[in-house]
């Protein structure tokens, strides 16, 4: 049996790391958006006793390192299964391109084999392989707190909307990125009009309000600007996503300049829109 999906990145419209927790994680409130820019993810059975993990990416490992291979272990599956990832979404990104594959391997492993199991239970399984595993296998726009585990859903950006994303060729640590957001008293952002905005499908009103207050410890090359460009050429919100290092504006449709140029190295740029999934059947 072989089953493929497209596994679509994300980007962070409005995120607030409110606190950290007990047990080391940080707790957040962040509006989450997925997007069109993908990798794509085969999941098969073989008569091997093993999991093997294939890609195009040779610095990403393809062993039990691997979040894929996380996936198949949180699901139950130790052997008999190859997953083949070709990858897009660049990595130390922010753009949860890892949480993205997980995303789909699981949703493969639910339709090859337990075609039944209701999605409460599949994103149960996916929060014990990564925080933002479940907003992946949900999709659109949501609300995420707790860790990222906990979901509301909000209306999705429109299709009317253009989004750049470029990823700088230096990136970042997550958990380094933490580590500097504890040594400092945090600006806070206006998180509860934001997610007001949000859930009235309010975007002229919520892009402009939209933080990230990892950007208050992660500068990479050329962010400041970089937004500052964007935004005199026309975007309503040009911002970094999660913990860095790519950063993202967006547009209505139609009114990007052409000939942008990036202000900083980049091993990667795309332009895509919003996307109701964040799992696909191809």
């Amino acid at each position: 049996m072989k089953k493929t999906y497209k596994a679509y990145a994300k980007i962070n419209l409005h995120l607030d790391v409110t606190g950290r927790r007990p047990d080391g994680y940080h707790s957040v409130a962040t509006i989450l958006q997925s997007i069109g820019l993908h990798d794509t993810v085969t999941v098969e059975t073989t008569s091997g006793s093993g999991i093997e993990i294939t890609g195009n990416l040779p610095h990403v490992p393809m062993d039990h390192r691997n979040i894929a291979w996380k996936a198949c272990e949180a699901f139950g599956v130790t052997g008999g299964l190859r997953v083949t990832l070709e990858n897009r979404i660049p990595s130390q990104a922010g753009l949860g391109g890892g949480s993205a594959d997980a995303a789909a391997v699981l949703t493969a492993l639910r339709d090859m084999l337990r075609p039944d199991m209701p999605e409460e239970e599949l994103r149960a399984i996916g929060a014990r392989v990564g925080a933002d595993v479940p907003f992946c296998l949900r999709g659109g726009c949501c609300l995420a707190q707790g860790i990222g585990e906990v979901l509301t859903p909000l209306p999705c950006l429109p299709g009317d909307y253009e989004i750049e994303v470029l990823k700088p060729v230096e990136g970042v640590n997550t958990a380094r990125a933490y580590a500097a957001l504890d040594r400092i008293e945090i600006r806070r952002p206006q998180t509860a009009q934001a997610i007001e905005y949000a859930r009235q499908g309010g975007w002229e009103h919520l892009l402009p309000l939209c933080e990230n207050v990892f950007e208050q410890v992660i500068h990479p090359p050329g962010l400041a600007r970089y937004r500052r460009g964007r935004l005199q050429a026309g975007a309503l919100l040009a911002r970094m996503t999660g913990s860095g290092s790519a950063v993202y504006s967006i547009w209505r449709a139609g009114t990007m300049p052409a000939g942008l140029k990036p202000p900083m190295a980049c091993e990667g740029a795309f332009v895509c829109r919003a996307t109701k999934a964040g799992v696909e059947k191809i």
